[in-house]
């Protein structure tokens, strides 16, 4: 229950904690930063002029901490290290990826790190953020959970509109600008936006949080369990 708090709060979502063994640390190393090694003696052009340069080029940028929900924290920008997508897209994850995606019919909608396609909902709330899609809705459109602790590294989003809201259920889901966002069940692979438009309430998710455009000629009809 919110009025009580972190405690109450933290044992819900929280809980969702795992083992040390599974945690961020174990799947996210420390960043290194590579470096181009001087030659001896250079000048001009092709000389320490031209190492700086390439230098710069081969850092790895590391973002940092932009925003902190109490135990998720968003980053300012993309993970310098791969991180391998969970291929169960209903169990969540301590690590999520939020990538902004060009697409001709719809305009620019979020993807995770797997390229599956994030929905936002008409019924759900965003001031302040709730989630009304439940049990079989759920099941249609299978929230994108963060557990704990977490970490979120957006790319083409502001990173300060992301956080996380307490579902029915207990777990935590990723919100953009307060809306909650799913994935459909629909789609098979990277790309599918077969959810959109679904029912008129379905639509993908823009990086603002706002919707996407429907699919031209696409009816507004409902292929799965909505409310």
């Amino acid at each position: 229950m919110v009025a009580l708090g972190g405690l109450t709060f933290l044992t819900a979502c929280g809980s969702q904690s795992e083992t040390p063994s599974d945690s961020i640390a174990a799947r996210l190393p420390v960043a290194e930063t590579r470096t181009v090694d001087a030659p001896p003696s250079a000048s001009g052009p092709g000389g320490l002029a031209g190492v700086g340069a390439q230098k710069a080029e081969n850092e790895i940028v590391k973002p940092t901490v932009a925003k902190t929900q109490k135990w998720v924290k968003i980053f300012s920008g993309p993970s310098d290290k791969d991180i391998e997508p969970d291929a169960d897209k209903t169990k969540g994850s301590n690590i999520v990826e939020l990538n902004a995606t060009e697409n001709e019919q719809i305009g620019t909608y979020v993807s995770d790190g797997a390229g599956r396609t994030l929905y936002r909902f008409d019924n759900d709330d965003a001031k302040p953020p709730k989630s009304t899609c439940n049990g079989e809705c759920a099941t249609a459109w299978p929230p994108l959970l963060i557990k704990s602790p977490g970490k979120i590294f957006p790319a083409g989003l502001d990173p300060k509109i992301i956080g996380y809201v307490e579902r029915a259920d207990g777990h935590c889901q990723v919100t953009i600008n307060g809306w909650p966002v799913y994935y459909f069940a629909g789609d098979k692979k990277t790309g599918d936006i077969n959810g959109q438009g679904v029912n008129g309430k379905w639509f993908a998710v823009a990086p603002t949080g706002g919707k996407t455009k429907p699919v031209p000629g696409f009816p507004l009809t409902s292929p799965s369990p909505t409310r």
